[in-house]
């Protein structure tokens, strides 16, 4: 069984040519096809999922608001953010979509971890969040997000994480849908200001992941 992981660093892509690129992928990759994941960075662009609700864009100004067909809400990439798509064939893998989402959130807080950052997962709001003291007082707070899209048995779109960016965009929108939800960054937790470096990092975390579910998923009959 192929399950071979090509892993792509791609700079900074258009939206809406990477969304245009992993779909078309997506559909027409065969079951030979290796799985593929892709890093990257996005110029401004605020991106509202196939569900999303227009009142949660409360003042986009100038920068442009992308329709998708991810799962969520809306949500604002931008340059110093590392976005990775993981391009993969979820029936080969034997991983469920529940399961890739923990997958990818398991990675980002595994990452992170690296740099002494405490992040968590939880289950009523997809993402990644820590619970740090900000002016005085504890607040929780949102690092990285996820929202996907499975098409054949196959995923695309996929995870972001803020590295060292400019945070005020996600102040023009309720993120996830989340009205008063705060965002932070690894750099402002003490982390790293490397997007590639964090980029490399975390693909290294995903890629033992998905290696670790290999060896326990049963071989396709």
């Amino acid at each position: 069984m192929d399950r071979e992981l090509i892993v792509r660093f791609l700079g900074r892509v258009p939206y809406a040519s990477s969304y245009t690129a992993m779909r078309e992928f997506t559909e027409t990759r065969t079951p030979q096809t290796p799985d593929e994941l892709w890093l990257l960075e996005h110029p401004p662009v605020f991106t509202q999922g196939q569900a999303g609700k227009a009142e949660h864009v409360l003042a986009a100004g100038d920068i442009p608001v992308v329709a998708s067909n991810r799962g969520g809400q809306v949500t604002y990439h931008g340059p110093g953010q590392l976005v990775m798509y993981p391009l993969l064939d979820l029936h080969r893998r034997g991983i469920g979509i529940r399961g890739l989402v923990s997958l990818l959130e398991n990675a980002m807080i595994a990452t992170v971890a690296r740099y002494g950052i405490h992040a968590f997962a939880r289950s009523d709001a997809p993402g990644v969040y820590v619970e740090q003291v900000f002016d005085g007082h504890t607040d929780t707070r949102k690092l990285g997000s996820v929202g996907l899209r499975v098409s054949r048995g196959c995923s695309y779109h996929g995870l972001s994480l803020n590295v060292a960016m400019d945070l005020e965009p996600f102040s023009r929108i309720n993120p996830c849908g989340y009205a008063g939800l705060r965002m932070t960054q690894i750099s402002e937790l003490g982390g790293s200001t490397d997007v590639d470096a964090v980029g490399r990092d975390l693909a290294a975390e995903l890629t033992d992941a998905l290696a670790s579910q290999d060896a326990t998923s049963p071989p396709e009959a």
